[in-house]
């Protein structure tokens, strides 16, 4: 009986053991055929799984006899599932194809590298054109709220009768920040005044943003950093759509867009009107928003000589008419009680022309100009300024790629010219400034898990003598999911009475600045950001990036008031610093996106004996949006917190919180929607009064939150030609 006990104790543990099966598996990228690391490979009725090793293998041990579904899921990629039959008769092969959008390969055109973003060093932020659709929805008039919901941008009311926003990155004033139009400088100068709300998003391709110091390629003003606003391009199939759109506020406005290839030709038209009644939402008798006419119209021509070289010609264009202030002088006539207005008119007319010729597969010339005219006058009771820039730039670069390095050679010259009609004061603020500049950069792999960037550019101004500009930055792949930046530069800024100090007093009693007794504003930046993404329960897509940044700005102009009760702009005697921290966070889960964001700005200025908070900069900001995306429905919540800031005068002001909500429906070729900006309504004059008497000759507070309040729009975006968007 013993001996039986034992035999059959053998054959059942023979038994278990030939039940017990090991799967083995090699996961490969289905284009390249390199191995994937980190692959999650897992039997969900047992409950077991593995990840692949540095040659993508993957052993699961113990596993009993049966057919089982097993789920191959990695971020990147396409999740697969399909069955497997234990004893497994040998080792196979799994070939991913790569779909999620955490590698969608986006293409810049701002660092001038043949790299995708993601094997960038320098940290880009790219808003494609998915995204950009989805705001012009919120806002079809200009790009103010595409820019406000990045984090660590802020949109600076500057005027509380036109409305002008000014943008400002990490905490830094907008004349730090270059804005560009397919890589040309266009709204710098006194062009910068309005520039935001005169750029509408609809002829956008892709918004590229670099945040710190971009000075290598574009030269001074790139302090704070730059937004490069991507024009659409004609492809063979035509594309022709109209976008119209209405506010309860009184505002009405119609884009249009038309681009087509005709074999070596092509052409696009971009055009946009839009219509505004004054708009008084608290019944003060002067207006939350102004009213506007404005015209806006861009045509550009492309020509192909040859497989090897390319021609583009275009010209940017806007008038506009924008009339706020007392609510009855503006619908009817100006008198003794009811006089004030604020009239802004401005005209922009820019061309640009580029020429590009590639000598080979690897070396590239690129020949660019731009000639830009601003024209703008500010009629207020007693006061008018009035006048004209003509700016131009000039580019030529040489580019050569191989396997392993990008390299980039350049010399390019700025003119600046600006010209003031005079009105009742003995001087008026013409300038006419002179930069040439001479520059290189190189992106070197040093490995496949690092490369690095090193920029140098050497400046010269006719009024402020030599800059010279460095800059680095390093990209580790530390794995699969987890990667690094690490970089910093200096830049500068000729100055200028162009600022949103300025522009607030609209330029009264400013004296002009004199270069001999100036020195151009100076910064050094660092930033350092880490990102990390994954699957969390084989379903939902996770990444995280976090940005620690640092800029100090040396020499900072600012405005003083002499005994004459004029002002000055004049070098302050220490420095501004500006440091903090950005956090995004994304999920992803079939057809629903979660995005939360985060920034700590600590804008503090050091001089003159100050050490305070900058005013008007909150220190905190929060944000997050959830979005739900189908083939015909999208649906989007979003939630913003503004709190930590403080006043001139050293007040604080009260925390705030606003709120949207966007709903639009796909019918075949229409796309219909419904926006509710700031449902919360949360406005200035819920807080303080927006008007200091008296009545007949008014003053206006800072402006530290919206004034505009709950806005509600419908509108519909009609596709007549061209494909249909697809999610």
């Amino acid at each position: 009986m013993k001996k039986l006990l034992l035999s059959l104790l053998a054959i059942f543990m023979v038994s278990v053991v030939f039940c017990q099966n090991i799967f083995k598996a090699t996961i490969l990228d289905g284009d390249s055929q390199e191995p994937l690391t980190g692959v999650n490979v897992y039997f969900e009725s047992l409950e077991k799984g593995g990840v692949t090793d540095l040659y993508g293998t993957v052993i699961i041990e113990n596993l009993p006899d049966g057919t089982y579904e097993v789920r191959v899921s990695y971020i990147s990629y396409e999740t697969i599932e399909f069955e497997v039959a234990l004893p497994q008769v040998k080792p196979i092969t799994i070939l991913l194809e790569s779909g999620s959008e955490e590698l969608e390969e986006i293409v810049v055109s701002t660092t001038r590298s043949s790299r995708l973003i993601q094997d960038l060093p320098t940290r880009l932020e790219a808003i494609t054109a998915e995204e950009l659709g989805e705001k012009a929805f919120m806002n079809s008039t200009n790009i103010s709220m595409l820019l406000r919901e990045s984090t660590g941008i802020q949109m600076q009311q500057t005027s509380a009768n036109s409305a002008n926003q000014s943008i400002r990155i990490q905490g830094l004033d907008g004349r730090y920040t270059q804005l560009l139009k397919d890589g040309f400088p266009i709204f710098g100068g006194f062009a910068g005044g309005l520039s935001i709300m005169q750029i509408p998003p609809l002829d956008l391709k892709q918004v590229e943003i670099i945040k710190g110091s971009a000075s290598t390629l574009y030269g001074g003003g790139a302090i704070a950093g730059l937004v490069n606003l991507i024009s659409k391009q004609p492809e063979e199939e035509p594309e022709l759509e109209l976008m119209f759109t209405q506010t309860q506020a009184l505002g009405s406005t119609l884009n249009g867009f038309y681009a087509q290839q005709f074999g070596k030709a092509g052409f696009s038209l971009y055009s946009a009107g839009n219509l505004q009644q004054v708009y008084d939402v608290n019944n003060d008798d002067f207006s939350e928003l102004p009213e506007v006419n404005s015209l806006a119209i861009n045509p550009t021509f492309f020509y192909n000589f040859d497989e090897k070289s390319s021609l583009r010609i275009g010209i940017n264009s806007s008038f506009e008419n924008r009339l706020g202030g007392d609510v009855t002088a503006i619908e009817s006539t100006p008198t003794n009680d009811h006089p004030f207005t604020e009239e802004n008119k401005s005209t922009r007319l820019a061309s640009q022309i580029s020429y590009q010729k590639a000598f080979s597969e690897s070396a590239t010339l690129t020949i660019r100009n731009s000639i830009n005219f601003f024209d703008r006058s500010i009629d207020i009771p007693d006061f008018l300024f009035d006048g004209e820039q003509i700016a131009s730039f000039s580019e030529a670069t040489y580019s050569l790629t191989s396997e392993n390095s990008d390299w980039v050679f350049g010399v390019n010259m700025w003119t600046d010219k600006f010209t003031e009609t005079p009105f009742n004061q003995v001087q008026v603020r013409d300038y006419s400034n002179n930069t040439f500049g001479v520059f290189g950069q190189n992106v070197w792999s040093l490995t496949e898990k690092a490369a690095l960037e090193s920029g140098l550019r050497v400046d010269y101004n006719t009024d402020y003598d030599w800059f010279v500009l460095p800059r680095v930055n390093l990209l580790i792949d530390l794995n699969e999911n987890w990667t690094t930046r690490i970089g910093g530069g200096l830049g500068y800024k000729l100055p200028t009475i162009f600022s949103e100090e300025a522009e607030t007093r609209t330029f009264q009693n400013i004296l002009p600045i004199a270069p001999e007794g100036t020195k151009a504003e100076t910064s050094f930046g660092f930033n350092w950001d880490v990102n990390y993404k994954t699957i969390l329960f084989d379903k939902i897509s996770f990444s995280i990036n976090n940005l620690l940044f640092y800029t100090q700005l040396t020499n900072p102009l600012i405005l003083v008031q002499d005994n004459k009760n004029q002002f000055l702009f004049a070098n302050a005697d220490g420095n501004t610093n500006s440091k903090g921290l950005e956090t995004n966070i994304k999920f992803g889960y079939e057809h629903f996106k979660l995005y939360l964001q985060y920034a700590f700005i600590d804008a503090l200025l050091d001089y003159d004996g100050i050490n305070r908070q900058k005013p008007l900069t909150p220190k905190h900001n929060a944000g997050g949006i959830m979005m739900y995306e189908s083939e015909k429905w999208r649906l989007g919540y979003e939630v913003y917190f503004t709190g930590g800031q403080t006043l001139s005068d050293l007040s604080g002001v009260d925390d705030y919180w606003t709120m949207g909500l966007l709903i639009s429906r796909q019918v075949n070729r229409f796309n219909l929607f419904i926006n509710f900006e700031n449902f919360t309504d949360t406005r200035l004059s819920k807080f303080q009064n927006t008007i200091i008497p008296p009545h007949n000759n008014p003053s206006f507070p800072e402006i530290w939150s919206p004034t505009d309040g709950f806005i509600f729009s419908v509108g519909v975006k009609w596709k007549i030609l061209g494909e249909l968007d697809e999610d």
